[in-house]
């Protein structure tokens, strides 16, 4: 034991370094008066202007003809940018647009939540401007780096013409513009969304007279919704806790993973989220019915939003109360739910097979969940040797302790929420359950991110900033192209490509805000 403590101290002593580093990017918010309207307006327009110009890049790269960023290049798949013809520069252009974008984007939001830190007070409908113009080219642009809004389109036909898509895929309703579209890998998968969404888009289906491209449009502004109502509440969920709403509305609502994938791939994760928000703050402004209510919404999308119904259902009774007090209001607000989903599933007409689907994602082997590469590599082992069952056990049994940890987890959070706080723990359990679940993506770090959002601060506000840039830009459809491309570029191409990306990093784009800063905290001449 006392040598397992002496290899352990170098590390701990690391670890600690590199926390205590993390601390110290971000000043802490409340070091200086507040900005006034004039200030704050200069203090926005340049990172305006810049991630402005960093969505044009990143939706003009991913509407180049050979783009792979687009997540589908058929002909009717969007409403340009599909041709097969290509511009001079092939997918270089696009490639070099889209990940320069990228790094842009990423580092102007980091620059201006480190100004709203050092400077609250800005006032909230700036910052809305600049989402406003954020946002804007990333609608316009075609899907990114994701196909499931044809997926979600093609459910939503499906529902239209009264088939469940929790007994049949999208391929049931045979060759047409909607089931080509989607990704073969989900052409005969059961849906694992709840009634909520299934239902909506039928409806949108139905509205847009069954047009392909106007139901994905549809699609995608179902996503915008739940992004505002994020707008709406992060920041009454930080004026709640006595945080900065301009600070924690640019942590979630422009972070690079709600612009990029919520809203850009135009993810049902996004109204998930959305609707899981309200809830929690119906919730804190002592409206716990309706939070409850809202949370349940949230879960006919997506079920891990049931976990904000078990926390409102837990502190109902308010602080300072014993865990015993606390089992019937939990059982109540169970029935609240049970009721909603009941509802739902009476409504729509779809009932409750959405359940039975919840292992449809399980069908892809992410290998960068760790339960799932641990699995895999268990099982490719065994399989080498000639030992121990199929390979397939070993995945299902690594899966099955990733979720047996991430309930323990959450358990563990759940009860020590009166200290830590309810939506920290919340925050954490979700992204417990994405790290240690059997499939990660990343726009499902979003849910854990933008809850932990409204309260971070010091190190945790830099953990979602890292967490938030590096899942921005992991897995993305042009990252195997990019190295071919830049293999067979010419070498004028290569050159100009690398120095465009290499500047990128070195560009003043955040040197504005210090400037700035040091300019307003010098007292005023008299």
């Amino acid at each position: 034991m006392a040598e397992l403590e002496t290899l352990a101290a170098p590390v701990r002593a690391w670890l600690g370094r590199a926390w205590d580093y993390m601390g110290g990017l971000l000043p802490e918010a409340g070091t200086a008066p507040p900005v006034g309207p004039a200030a704050a307006r200069k203090l926005l327009v340049k990172p305006a202007l810049a991630g402005l110009a960093a969505s044009l890049a990143i939706s003009l790269g991913a509407a180049q003809p050979s783009s792979p960023f687009a997540a589908w290049k058929k002909p009717g798949a969007w409403f340009f940018g599909t041709s097969s013809a290509s511009p001079p520069g092939g997918p270089l252009l696009a490639l070099v647009a889209v990940y320069g974008g990228m790094l842009v984007l990423g580092k102007t939001w980091y620059g201006l939540t480190r100004t709203l830190a050092a400077r609250p007070g800005v006032p909230l409908k700036g910052v809305a401007w600049v989402m406003a113009l954020w946002v804007l080219p990333i609608l316009v642009a075609p899907p990114l780096f994701s196909r499931d809004l044809y997926s979600y389109a093609a459910q939503g036909e499906m529902v239209s013409h009264h088939i469940s898509p929790y007994e049949y895929g999208p391929s049931v309703i045979g060759a047409n513009a909607y089931s080509d579209l989607v990704d073969p890998l989900w052409g005969n998968a059961a849906a694992p969304y709840g009634p909520l969404f299934l239902g909506a888009a039928g409806v949108v289906t139905r509205l847009t007279a069954h047009d392909e491209l106007a139901t994905v449009v549809g699609m995608r502004l179902l996503a915008v919704l739940g992004v505002a109502l994020l707008a709406v509440s992060v920041p009454k969920l930080a004026r709640r806790f006595g945080r900065d709403p301009a600070l924690a509305f640019t942590l979630a609502v422009l972070n690079p993973i709600t612009l990029l994938h919520l809203v850009g791939g135009g993810h049902n994760d996004a109204l998930m989220v959305g609707l899981l928000v309200a809830g929690l703050t119906l919730a804190k402004l002592d409206r716990p019915v309706l939070g409850i209510v809202a949370c349940s919404l949230a879960a006919a999308v997506k079920v891990p939003a049931l976990l904000g119904v078990v926390y409102i259902g837990w502190e109902w009774l308010g602080p300072g109360v014993e865990w015993r007090q606390r089992l019937r209001p939990l059982l109540t607000a169970g029935l609240v739910s049970l009721a909603v989903l009941a509802g739902l599933a009476r409504v729509t007409g779809l009932g409750w097979g959405w359940l039975l689907a919840l292992g449809t994602p399980g069908t892809v082997r992410s290998l960068l969940a760790p339960a799932t590469a641990i699995g895999v590599g268990l099982g490719n082992l065994a399989h080498l040797v000639g030992v121990g069952p199929s390979p397939s056990t070993y995945l299902t049994l690594a899966r099955g302790a990733g979720l047996a940890v991430a309930a323990a987890l959450a358990a563990g959070l759940l009860w020590a929420s009166e200290r830590i706080g309810s939506t920290r723990a919340i925050g954490l359990s979700l992204l417990g359950f994405v790290v240690l679940g059997p499939v990660v993506q990343p726009w499902y770090l979003a849910w854990g991110l933008i809850l932990l959002a409204p309260v971070a601060t010091g190190r945790l506000r830099v953990l979602i900033i890292w967490l938030s840039v590096a899942a921005a830009s992991i897995r993305l459809p042009g990252e195997r192209l990019m190295f071919d491309e830049l293999g067979r570029a010419s070498p004028g191409s290569l050159v100009v490509a690398l120095l465009v990306l290499a500047a990128i990093p070195s560009t003043p784009l955040a040197s504005w805000g210090r400037r700035l800063l040091e300019r307003l905290r010098q007292p005023a001449a008299t």
